[in-house]
């Protein structure tokens, strides 16, 4: 194995990185912008109470995320209700959950405000 050949082996970690970056990036501005501490987002479990909260759902909605299959649907509930909070419809949802690198960041930076 060559020099090179180990370089292109860490290409797909950086590029997972950079994508994990932007994501944590927008959300640490989604939650500035709903008035919550953009610190959260990089905490375990206290990140997922923060977003509950953005979404303005019950705070019970957290025991829900231990349940098998029964996590995926509220979570795809919880980012429907952030694009909601954020005066954005159900596409804009639907890059939240698939593209979230690309969209929390455009949510964040973007002119969307959150009308909690």
């Amino acid at each position: 194995m060559e020099a090179s050949d180990s370089g292109l082996a860490l290409l797909p970690l950086l590029i997972q990185l950079a994508l994990v970056l932007l994501m944590v990036i927008g959300m640490w501005k989604v939650f500035v912008k709903a008035g919550q501490p953009g610190w959260a987002i990089i905490v375990p479990i206290y990140n997922t109470i923060v977003l509950i909260q953005v979404a303005g759902k019950p705070i019970w909605w957290f025991l829900l995320m231990f349940i098998p299959i029964v996590n995926i649907v509220i979570t795809i509930l919880l980012t429907v209700e952030i694009a909601k909070k954020f005066g954005k419809g159900g596409g804009f949802a639907a890059g939240l959950i698939f593209l979230p690198f690309i969209f929390y960041p455009i949510l964040g930076f973007g002119s969307a405000e959150y009308q909690g």
